[in-house]
């Protein structure tokens, strides 16, 4: 995981920082059809990277190489912080936020 610092300089300077989760989309990933059968796809028409934000739901975006998926999650990010700022909905902080890993265990 990363973090990405979006500044803002509207009525004073205003920093906001999130974690972000990159994932590769490897050349074998298994795909979903139908809700019920699984397909091996051995090349991804896509290949790149996920890009998803906790803090955010709802937020994802793409990016063909590790680079171009920074630039993409700095816009969305701005972009969905306008979109809550627009409808006066409060922007998350994640200083404020409790952080813990949990393990879940799977039967087989």
């Amino acid at each position: 995981m990363a973090r990405i610092a979006i500044h803002e300089k509207q009525n004073g300077n205003r920093e906001y920082s999130f974690t972000v989760v990159f994932e590769p989309l490897t050349e074998s990933m298994r795909v979903r059809k139908n809700g019920k059968k699984i397909r091996r796809v051995r090349n991804p028409p896509f290949p790149g990277y996920q890009v998803t934000v906790p803090m955010l739901p709802g937020l994802a975006t793409y990016g063909r190489t590790l680079g171009e998926a920074r630039t993409m999650a700095r816009d969305a990010i701005r972009c969905h912080l306008e979109g809550l700022r627009k409808d006066g909905e409060r922007i998350p902080d994640e200083k404020n936020a409790r952080k813990e890993k949990l393990r879940v265990a799977l039967s087989a």
